[in-house]
């Protein structure tokens, strides 16, 4: 599949893959601290974004998605970074294509298995009639009912566009509500990437653990773990110049 993406900035690739809800708008601030040392490939993933909506959506096809975009943008090899599902997406990669990796970040995802904890919010983005919704407000103010953190609501709202009939989502929902489970799939077993990688974690987060260390050392012998402090599952958002600072001191 052909990927939507902004591309900023001068030097070395630097692709960022965003996280499930999310798209390639997550990252824009930190890409403007970085843009002077790197080319930035800010990626929408399929049934995300811009990107085109399919029924197939895994971290197989992912994966390949990744590998058909460096191919048209003819980059033999680039750092890679990703953050929750888009982690996800970068380990797989990284496994599966690890000559194309020159180096690799994740944020705020271990290699393990995650049971699906996105209820709650499926239930709220499904219960909205886009037909009906007169305003962005009251879309808001029904979300509410399901999602009461008002800034979670906020990013979630950023997948709701207007089409020539109304409101639509720019995010597959049908798919990814019956498809939820593929987002927790741990990395396949007895493979691992030897190269250069940087797990960044928030302090206040429960993503990533001591007790995933072990799986950590397993698929990226050569790796990092930095906790970022003060900061959530969203650390980027939450502590950009910490994650923007460890960024930079890792590729450089």
């Amino acid at each position: 599949m052909k990927l939507n993406f902004k591309k900023i900035g001068t030097g070395k690739p630097l692709i960022i893959l965003h996280g499930l809800f999310g798209s390639a708008d997550n990252w824009f601030s930190i890409s403007k601290e970085l843009k002077d040392n790197y080319t930035l490939y800010l990626v929408d993933q399929r049934n995300h974004g811009d990107s085109p909506h399919s029924e197939e959506w895994d971290y197989g096809v992912m994966v390949e998605d990744l590998r058909e975009l460096m191919a048209i943008e003819k980059l033999e090899k680039a750092f890679l970074m990703g953050h929750s599902m888009g982690g996800k997406t970068a380990m797989n990669f990284a496994l599966a294509y690890p000559e194309k990796v020159e180096k690799l970040i994740v944020a705020d995802i271990a290699p393990r298995y995650y049971a699906v904890h996105h209820q709650r919010i499926l239930e709220g983005l499904n219960s909205l009639e886009l037909d009906t919704l007169g305003s962005r407000k009251e879309a808001d103010d029904q979300l509410a009912e399901y999602v009461p953190n008002l800034g979670e609501r906020q990013f979630l709202l950023k997948s709701l566009g207007r089409g020539s009939d109304g409101f639509v989502w720019k995010i597959n929902l049908p798919v990814i509500t019956a498809k939820i489970n593929e987002v927790g799939k741990a990395l396949p077993e007895g493979e691992s990437f030897q190269g250069p990688t940087l797990f960044l974690a928030g302090s206040n987060s429960s993503y990533i653990q001591q007790s995933d260390i072990e799986d950590i050392d397993a698929f990226f012998p050569q790796n990092e773990v930095e906790f970022i402090a003060d900061a959530g599952h969203w650390l980027h958002a939450e502590q950009p110049d910490a994650v923007v600072e460890e960024i930079k001191r890792f590729l450089k």
